[in-house]
């Protein structure tokens, strides 16, 4: 796992421990997905591996197969939410806008985003 903060220094760690509190979408035992607190679409859900990482190099590198199921579970919100179609965007380091160095992939759908 990254050097990067974790637990009480972590946002993203203290809302998968249930330490804050989140609009709970789907969880299981590698992943944690909620509604983002300020969302840029009608449907804007944070996917989070349970494991800290800082970004999505670092989870590909040491979890592809979480990974793997990060994408799958964005299939499945924008299935559930919409009719299946969605973007999935990872913003990686400062300069790319990523603000939590927690990886999380950022699922938006329920209507057509501009480009």
């Amino acid at each position: 796992m990254s050097d990067s903060p974790r637990g009480d220094d972590c946002i993203f760690c203290r809302i998968v421990a249930g330490d804050i509190p989140s609009r709970k979408v789907y969880e299981d035992e590698s992943v944690y997905a909620f509604q983002d607190a300020h969302p840029k679409a009608k449907v804007h859900v944070l996917v989070v591996p349970r494991n800290h990482y800082a970004n999505v190099a670092e989870l590909a590198k040491a979890e592809p197969q979480t990974l793997a199921h990060i994408v799958e579970v964005a299939q499945s919100i924008a299935d559930e939410e919409f009719n299946g179609a969605y973007r999935l965007i990872f913003n990686s380091g400062e300069d790319a806008g990523q603000s939590v160095f927690h990886v999380h992939a950022h699922v938006l759908t329920g209507e057509v985003l501009p480009e």
